[in-house]
């Protein structure tokens, strides 16, 4: 037998061996699975589609409070009755003030449900919004009266005050909705909403030699006060 030719306590230390290496790297091979879109589109087409249908309401109301143009005829021809009336733009002052309320009204809905943002959510309120307006809008002409005025003087006969279609003379009034919904719900949201946690302050170690300020002392300061003690 032989001795070894280098001593046992000059051998090369041995590398280190990481058995977390693997598990990491093929952690992050993996991909990271991205969000569900499926149920939450689901929602925003089912909030969008609340909204357009609660436009009904909207049309009944306009037909119910807006003012009514009042024509009457002759044998030949209609008239306004009241030349210098303002009953056309009252009709689309009662609109825009409807689908303002609307709009507000339907937003906190929203909200209270949901008590979230997110832009799937905005789209859809906004979508559904300027579909309610499109349908008030036409349900409430539908319950008016008829837009044939040549065949509703002939009903009445002539010299007889009748009231004319309900008709929209600013199309603009239809945004409304739409606009007073998303700014109501981005300012709930952004007042009311869920906070993001804010993030941890970082803690820097101490510097080798540096204690820090709090919980030690040099030791030239502990040798200090032995020595006032002594004396």
């Amino acid at each position: 037998m032989t001795a070894p030719l280098t001593p046992p306590d000059k051998q090369p230390p041995e590398e280190p061996q990481h058995p977390e290496a693997a598990p990491a790297c093929h952690g992050a091979t993996a991909e990271p699975d991205g969000p569900e879109l499926g149920p939450e589109l689901r929602e925003a087409a089912l909030i969008a589609l609340g909204v357009a249908v609660s436009g009904v309401l909207l049309g009944v109301l306009w037909n119910w409070l807006a003012p009514h143009v009042p024509l009457i005829a002759d044998t030949r021809n209609v008239y306004l009755k009241n030349t210098e009336g303002e009953e056309a733009v009252g009709a689309d002052g009662t609109f825009f003030l409807l689908s303002f309320g609307f709009g507000v009204l339907s937003a906190a809905v929203v909200f209270l449900v949901r008590r979230r943002g997110g832009i799937p959510l905005v789209v859809a309120l906004t979508l559904g919004a300027l579909l309610g307006a499109a349908v008030g809008w036409v349900t409430g002409m539908w319950l008016g009266p008829t837009p044939d005025v040549v065949a509703h003087a002939k009903q009445v006969g002539p010299g007889v005050t009748f009231s004319g279609p309900l008709r929209l003379q600013a199309k603009g009034v239809l945004l409304a909705w739409p606009i007073a919904a998303m700014l109501t719900h981005l300012a709930l949201t952004g007042l009311f909403g869920p906070r993001d946690p804010e993030p941890e302050a970082p803690h820097w170690p101490a510097a080798p030699g540096h204690p820090d300020d709090q919980g030690q002392r040099h030791p030239d300061d502990q040798s200090n006060q032995h020595d006032g003690r002594e004396h």
